[in-house]
């Protein structure tokens, strides 16, 4: 049996395609919720057209955006599963669990799923920054995953992280791309009338999304960060999207009041994937921390401002996609110069989605 565990919004987003592929085929596959993030989660499994969790662990009404709340909810999805394991994957002992990326749903459900002996697939696997606290627990979950041996099959989306997965225990799979590239192909390119939907009249506009750990707990940095977010708005209007954990440490530390007084700023709630894409699709710019939004404006070819002074991922670098540095003066250039990191791509002949379902079938017992 296929068991395929998700934990967060970026996980559904990149695992989706995965789960519609097998839906096209027929073929079952047990559906593991871990209730990291909820919020706009079952709007996005209607979006997509995706049946509900068949098994939903340790469910919770807020989504967890602390250090201390992640520690405990840990300790509680480990404790629970260990004890509903038979239960959680079928008795199950010859299929194979799907876990994305680096979030900690992957060492929690890879743990899991070796207590109960199934073998474990990372998807989006084989990616290093090289430094363990940046991205933050990110780097840290994906190396201990890997050298604690947890990991079976590594679906690897480009040579360079099929290089790094092959040096460890199990199988590596290069799928010729993120799951990311199918999950945009299936976007409408709509136009959201932000008039109508938000309230704004802006002809043009930037999207602004910053959530990472290592920036929202760095002072320093969060300032530059909301320094570059007022500059950026005194040349287009920037709509800034905040996630739970950013909206709390600007209503703590007393930005919301601050960034009010720019009327070429509006804050937005998080959006459903497809709504974000629209929204980015149809926006100049974008200023963002996010690994997945540098590979999705890489395969848009849309100009991304990265706030972060390293990552794991290639595409766009050097491209469309400007690394800051938190670097004065590479922001104020992105800023004043951003038309000209726009590139064309084109994506409509890949599909690693295909690729991972393909060597599933063939080398599983799934």
């Amino acid at each position: 049996m296929i068991h395929i565990i998700i934990g967060t919004r970026a996980q559904l987003i990149k695992m989706a395609p995965v789960m519609l592929e097998l839906n096209r085929r027929n073929i079952d596959y047990n559906f593991i919720f871990l209730s990291q993030h909820k919020e706009t989660i079952l709007e996005m499994l209607d979006e997509f057209n995706l049946k509900g969790p068949d098994q939903i662990l340790c469910d919770n009404d807020k989504d967890i955006v602390s250090t201390r709340k992640m520690f405990f909810w840990s300790l509680k999805v480990l404790i629970k599963g260990f004890i509903n394991r038979r239960k959680i994957f079928r008795n199950d002992k010859s299929g194979i669990v799907l876990v994305h990326g680096d979030a900690p749903p992957l060492l929690l459900g890879s743990l899991l799923a070796k207590l109960q002996g199934i073998k474990v697939g990372q998807v989006e696997a084989g990616l290093r920054s090289y430094n363990i606290l940046k991205p933050f627990p990110e780097e840290l979950t994906r190396v201990l995953t890997a050298r604690l041996g947890l990991i079976d099959y590594y679906f690897c989306q480009d040579k360079n992280s099929y290089n790094v997965a092959s040096k460890y225990p199990g199988h590596a799979v290069e799928t010729n791309g993120n799951t990311l590239i199918d999950t945009i192909k299936m976007c409408r390119q709509e136009e959201i009338n932000i008039k109508e939907k938000f309230g704004l009249g802006y002809s043009k506009f930037a999207l602004a999304t910053i959530h990472r750990y290592e920036n929202l707990k760095n002072i320093g940095r969060f300032e530059l960060i909301i320094n570059t977010i007022q500059q950026a708005s005194q040349k287009i209007p920037i709509l800034f999207i905040l996630h739970p954990p950013t909206r709390k440490v600007l209503n703590d530390k007393g930005y919301v009041v601050e960034l009010q007084k720019y009327e070429n700023i509006a804050f937005l709630p998080r959006l459903s994937f497809f709504k974000f894409h629209q929204l980015l699709h149809q926006a100049e710019f974008i200023i963002s921390d996010g690994g997945s939004n540098q590979e999705e404006t890489a395969y848009l070819g849309k100009p991304c401002l990265l706030m972060r002074s390293e990552t794991e991922r290639r595409e766009g670098i050097g491209e469309n996609v400007v690394l800051s540095n938190f670097d004065k003066m590479i922001i104020s250039h992105f800023i004043k110069n951003y038309k000209i990191f726009t590139n064309i791509t084109s994506i409509e002949k890949l599909n690693p989605s295909k690729t991972i379902v393909d060597f599933i079938v063939s080398n599983t017992n799934p």
